[in-house]
């Protein structure tokens, strides 16, 4: 549909921020110091923005954009803001280091303790895996953890409003490259490939996610690329 929506000249920003701040539907953000534009959807195209701007880089204009969807701005709100606090792992650390035996880059690895703006994230691709996999899976460090950034959980023990919350964080803070997911055969697995769906959709982004599905013998059944 053709509708008013914001426009952000990048040669004028200088990065300020207020716009972002004065946005109420959290349709703006800063990426690489300037200011863009999050999603059509969550603009309504009213500009109580733009007297923010210093620099005149806002204006309204009218061309072919998503509808504006009030349910994802709320839905975005409540989870940048949190009730419950977000519990981290104090020892968070990046390391990346080449003499090393694994491929290991980054601590924590749990879904639920890992904070969705940590710096490895950005540009990451990342490997979201069922914690029964490198179990089964021999050669995962070699054929999977390689130049990933590594998140771990079980779909069946874990809380899944919090996982899909914590994966709508982080590709909303983040310039996420892709995600693979390796699960096990068993039916408790198959809801993690969803609850990161789930996580993205939020998000409003389009990022490559890949499902592998891994034998209990430790072979890979199959691989299929869920939102291509």
């Amino acid at each position: 549909m053709k509708r008013k929506i914001i426009s952000i000249d990048s040669e004028k920003c200088n990065g300020c921020g207020l716009c972002v701040n004065a946005c109420a539907e959290g349709a703006i953000k800063l990426v690489n110091g300037k200011a863009q534009l999050v999603s059509d959807v969550y603009c309504d195209g009213l500009g109580a923005c733009l007297p923010h701007c210093p620099t005149g880089a806002l204006s309204i204009v009218e061309r072919e954009a998503e509808p504006f969807d009030e349910e994802l701005v709320k839905l975005q709100q409540s989870i940048k803001e949190p009730k419950a606090p977000v519990h981290t792992c104090p020892s968070i650390h990046f390391k990346p280091d080449s003499t090393k035996k694994g491929a290991l880059s980054h601590w924590p690895i749990q879904i639920r303790l890992v904070p969705p703006m940590a710096h490895y994230f950005q540009n990451a691709k990342l490997l979201v895996v069922a914690d029964c996999v490198p179990i089964a899976y021999q050669n995962f460090h070699n054929d999977f953890l390689q130049d990933h950034i590594v998140l771990v959980g079980c779909p069946k023990f874990d809380p899944k409003e919090q996982y899909v919350q914590k994966f709508a964080e982080i590709f909303l803070n983040n310039d996420i490259k892709s995600v693979t997911i390796p699960v096990m055969e068993v039916p408790c697995c198959q809801a993690l490939p969803n609850i990161v769906l789930a996580g993205l959709q939020y998000s409003g982004k389009n990022i490559p996610v890949e499902k592998i599905i891994i034998s209990i013998q430790g072979e890979v059944l199959s691989k299929q690329l869920m939102n291509g």
